[in-house]
């Protein structure tokens, strides 16, 4: 079953080497029961690591069942492990946050077989622990855990087991219960492998090899019983457990083991696993808060630039210079409504213009007074300017060439004069004038450090002619056929209005200027655009921040699970097995911090709104973000603690203090 031919192994401690082996060479055959007895130091536990594929000789030759195996990769000699070997330690290696059962099904799961679960009722029932099987390390005693790997080393029926000084830790009578329960495997025909130093347990072998530095001293049978009939380990056996080109054949454990095992270390150590979790919940909460005021704060300049109306020129008079000096508004340029008439005429670009001009005035509604702006406009104000009323109607063109004392109200004058009377049809005095309401503008709300709803709107005659007294119009409104155009139809209205007013000189064409209002618009897109960028790089650092901390986290959890991780690696996990269930364990954090931080976010934005006011609107987009950017850095940080748990080396681990 078993050849080894000059075996050699030296390790390296500090600048001293210690060979542990020197030139072993050593024959077992199927069914024998062999003891490896020597003091401290004399290389038996080396040579049962190598025998049982936990370590690698630096030189010699390696025969299991006929196949040369010290060629076989890490992966391969983790599945070579995992089905025809079992291991006994004297320190148990029981993980403690799993049942007895638990424990022994461990190797089932790295087999790909975990549906098997009778199998490791069977082998728990068999070491006398049927009653205890549900019962965590710290319910039982030191001969019972030792039963529970023992049961653990049967789970997969390997044909050997090795024991690493079993009884070390136990009292005589365990000690006793644990020699009875080998030899009776070895008689139902496992071949067994024991290291001790107590000359009592390696007598009971049938087989005694002492070691001393680094070699066998002496090789001899001391038991006259036949030798077990055991069936010896078939030559092809290996090579069908490995595909030809060296490729596990192995089924492979299932993702829902691997979250099992991972909730399981989180649920072990909870606080651990929490201050993780809130690293990323509190990153997540502060992306999704920011975008959201982010988004608010965008949509409500959005809907303030919509009040304005689309594709908007404003053409207003400018201030003459003469001599490098600016002389009053208007000095050069005042327009009139044959500039409005030729204007409209531009109708290749211009879809509607309308003349404006505004003063403050006094409303006075019965005991009530309040002092306003008012603006004179065209019918066609209510389109271009977004000012079409909710309630009531807006004037039509009759009633503008005929100077009709009619008027429209914003929501806030309606509030202070009226208060939650219905306005409509109702008489009031502007300027001591009478006027008649016909409708409630829509609401704009507040624009820079003015109320756009503290204004009222009259046809533009009727303001010039009946209430203020003017005789040129203040400003020109003029709409743009689509926004491809509002340039062109800048350009247009420019030289039309140079030409109606005769302006030949540069200081003459300054006397008007020209407000395009795409350009506005697009300055404060640009500008809430880079401002929610802002805001999310921001809270993004939050969230690197919380990455760093699962890093940390997961650096120190390996380093803790050490040992648990050579148990896993000697029971059959390979590096990419240990690499996944780590890796597994810091997304599930991110995960479950990143939902929890959707769902604070979501509330802190909705507590923003109603403690400060501010427009906050989550979007989907930014919950999508916010999620995935967790996943990302749980993966990414997870990824190096992930890697160095599965670089680990399962001796090095096992020894791990």
């Amino acid at each position: 079953m078993i050849e080894i031919r000059n075996l050699s192994k030296t390790y390296q401690m500090g600048d001293i080497k210690v060979q542990a082996l020197a030139g072993v060479s050593l024959k077992i055959a199927s069914g024998e029961f062999v003891a490896i007895i020597g003091a401290s130091g004399s290389g038996k536990s080396t040579l049962m690591h190598v025998l049982g594929l936990l370590d690698r000789p630096d030189s010699g030759e390696y025969f299991l069942g006929g196949e040369e195996i010290t060629r076989l990769s890490d992966k391969e000699l983790a599945l070579v492990r995992n089905q025809l070997v079992g291991f006994v330690f004297q320190q148990f290696h029981l993980l403690p946050r799993m049942t007895a059962l638990e424990n022994a099904e461990l190797p089932l799961i790295y087999a790909g077989k975990r549906q098997m679960k009778e199998k490791a009722v069977e082998k728990i029932v068999e070491v006398g622990l049927k009653d205890r099987i549900s019962h965590r390390p710290n319910e039982m005693s030191g001969g019972q855990q030792q039963r529970v790997a023992i049961a653990r080393s049967l789970v997969n029926d390997p044909p050997i087991i090795f024991a690493d000084e079993p009884t070390g830790n136990l009292d005589s009578k365990s000690k006793e219960e644990i020699m009875a329960i080998l030899k009776k495997l070895n008689q139902n025909g496992k071949t067994v492998i024991i290291v001790t130093h107590e000359s009592e347990i390696a007598s009971q072998a049938r087989r005694i090899i002492q070691m001393r530095d680094g070699q066998i001293i002496s090789d001899k049978v001391v038991s006259a019983e036949p030798k077990t009939v055991a069936a010896a380990i078939p030559e092809n056996l290996i090579k069908n457990i490995l595909s030809e080109t060296g490729k596990v054949k192995k089924k492979g454990i299932e993702f829902l083991d691997y979250l099992r095992q991972a909730v399981s270390a989180m649920l072990s150590h909870k606080m651990r696993a929490f201050l993780s979790i809130l690293g990323i919940l509190i990153g997540v909460a502060a992306v999704i808060a920011m975008l959201a005021i982010g988004q608010g704060a965008k949509e409500s300049i959005e809907k303030q630039l919509a009040s304005l109306g689309s594709n908007l020129l404003i053409v207003r008079p400018g201030a003459h210079r003469s001599g490098g000096v600016s002389l009053q508004t208007g000095v050069t340029t005042r327009f009139t409504f044959q500039d409005v008439a030729a204007i409209k005429k531009l109708n290749e670009y211009v879809n509607r213009v309308s003349p404006s001009v505004s003063d403050r005035v006094q409303i006075v509604y019965g005991n009530k007074n309040w002092n306003t702006q008012v603006e004179g406009v065209d019918v066609d104000y209510a389109e271009l300017r977004s000012a079409v009323p909710t309630i009531g109607r807006f004037f039509t063109e009759e009633e503008v060439r005929m100077r009709n004392k009619v008027v429209l109200l914003g929501t806030t004058v309606v509030k202070e004069v009226f208060g939650e009377d219905n306005p409509i049809g109702e008489t009031i005095k502007i300027n001591l004038i009478n006027f008649k309401v016909i409708g409630i503008l829509p609401t704009k709300g507040a624009g820079g450090f003015r109320d756009q709803d503290d204004t009222i709107v009259i046809p533009v005659t009727t303001a010039m002619y009946r209430v203020l007294g003017k005789e040129y119009i203040d400003y020109i409104y003029v709409e743009a056929k689509n926004a491809d155009l509002t340039e062109a139809a800048q350009e247009a209205v420019s030289k039309l209005i140079i030409k109606q007013h005769r302006l030949i000189t540069d200081d003459q064409k300054d006397s008007f200027q020209i407000f395009n209002m795409s350009d506005i618009k697009n300055t404060l897109t640009s500008t809430t655009k880079t401002m929610s960028l802002l805001l999310g790089a921001i809270a993004a650092i939050s969230l690197l921040v919380g990455g760093i901390g699962i890093m940390n986290i997961m650096l120190v959890s390996v380093t803790e699970r050490t040992r648990e991780i050579g148990l896993r690696k000697a029971i059959g996990a390979n590096n990419k097995d240990i690499m996944t269930q780590f890796l597994i364990e810091a997304v599930l954090m991110s995960l479950i911090g990143g939902i929890a931080g959707v769902a604070l976010g979501s509330g802190s934005a909705a507590v923003i709104t109603m403690v400060a006011k501010w427009s906050v609107k989550v979007s989907l987009s930014s919950v999508i973000l916010a999620t995935a950017f967790s996943l990302i850095v749980g993966i990414v940080f997870g990824l190096w603690p992930a890697r160095k748990a599965s670089q680990l080396d399962p001796i090095e681990a096992l020894r791990y203090e």
